[in-house]
């Protein structure tokens, strides 16, 4: 596995990370814990160094999860998490007072089975609390050595300006792919200009662009796919034109569709990390195989221009959670 630096901050990480939200939350039922442990071992065992997680996914039961799999091997590892919501609840709503993010670093610390966080993310700016107050609180965690690096979830400029000023930020998540290329306008140029390293989330459209999924596939009843615009039976038999892209590429390449999606994401920039999630092994290694896959300028070019006749349909949040980001 090939490493890459987070912007300027000289945190080093796997080329690919290891979202883990899916194992506990999000995606239907949590994975078994011991098949969830298993493929977090396979994850390690493969090169990967980079875990993500967060006290709202669960709420705990993930951070509790990897806490007891990546214990042996925490020294190796940088393990990225958040805070942000009141009492650790998404449909709770925000709360990024400096009092409730000690509370959880400390909660966290303990789930991890860790003396430190590495990276520590805002999940969602909250509009309440002032974002020199944010970074302030991480800076003094940082000081007291419970934290080495701040990071933002799917933060606007103004915020990233902001809290940059008070407290560097080391990386910025937030969704990035083939099929959500809004970062590209005013996200990319900034996290350049200030040398901050980017980690897309659901860099594999949620599942959607592994051509795993079709306008007929039906998802759990607690997936929450089934409340998002863009996985509408309609949206999907749209979309399904970026999957039929990169199906024609990955024959060309002798790869696989997610692994195309995958390459691209990191021909864009040496300083991008994405983190896709999975709960099979074989996906797992699928994925990595993303890192040996070269994407010449004319395959980019090519992907360039066939993805620019392709009009993607449908929202990628329903209204109530689109209000939570670029802010």
């Amino acid at each position: 596995m090939k490493n890459r630096k987070l912007g300027n901050s000289g945190l080093e990480v796997s080329t690919l990370g290891l979202g883990c939200m899916g194992l506990s939350f999000g995606y239907g039922p949590a994975a078994n814990t011991k098949d969830a442990i298993k493929l977090l071992h396979a994850a390690v065992e493969n090169g990967i160094t980079f875990f993500d997680t967060a006290e709202a996914y669960g709420p705990f039961a993930n951070e509790e999860l990897l806490g007891e799999a990546l214990e042996p091997f925490r020294n190796q590892l940088v393990i990225a998490t958040k805070f942000g919501f009141a009492g650790g609840d998404s449909k709770a709503g925000l709360d990024s007072s400096p009092k409730r993010i000690r509370e959880v670093a400390e909660a966290s610390l303990k789930r991890l089975r860790t003396d430190h966080i590495d990276l520590f993310y805002q999940h969602r700016v909250d509009p309440n609390v002032p974002m020199e107050d944010v970074a302030g609180t991480i800076k003094d965690l940082i000081s007291e050595g419970k934290v080495k690096h701040f990071g933002l979830s799917e933060a606007g400029v103004q915020s990233i300006r902001k809290a940059h000023a008070v407290q560097p930020v080391t990386a910025l998540q937030s969704e990035y792919s083939l099929w959500w290329r809004e970062p590209e306008n005013e996200i990319l140029p900034l996290l350049e200009e200030l040398g901050i390293g980017f980690v897309p989330f659901s860099p594999l459209g949620k599942g959607f662009l592994t051509g795993a999924i079709n306008s007929d596939t039906t998802f759990d009843q607690t997936d929450f796919r089934n409340i998002v615009p863009r996985f509408s039976t309609e949206a999907r038999a749209a979309n399904q034109a970026m999957v039929d892209l990169l199906t024609k590429i990955a024959e060309e390449k002798q790869a696989t569709p997610a692994q195309i999606a995958l390459a691209w994401l990191l021909a864009q920039k040496p300083w991008i990390v994405p983190i896709p999630g999975t709960t099979k092994i074989h996906r797992l290694e699928e994925n990595l195989g993303a890192v040996e896959i070269e994407l010449t300028a004319n395959d980019l070019s090519k992907i360039e221009e066939a993805a620019s006749e392709i009009q993607i349909e449908g929202a990628r949040y329903p209204e109530h959670l689109q209000k939570r980001v670029g802010n």
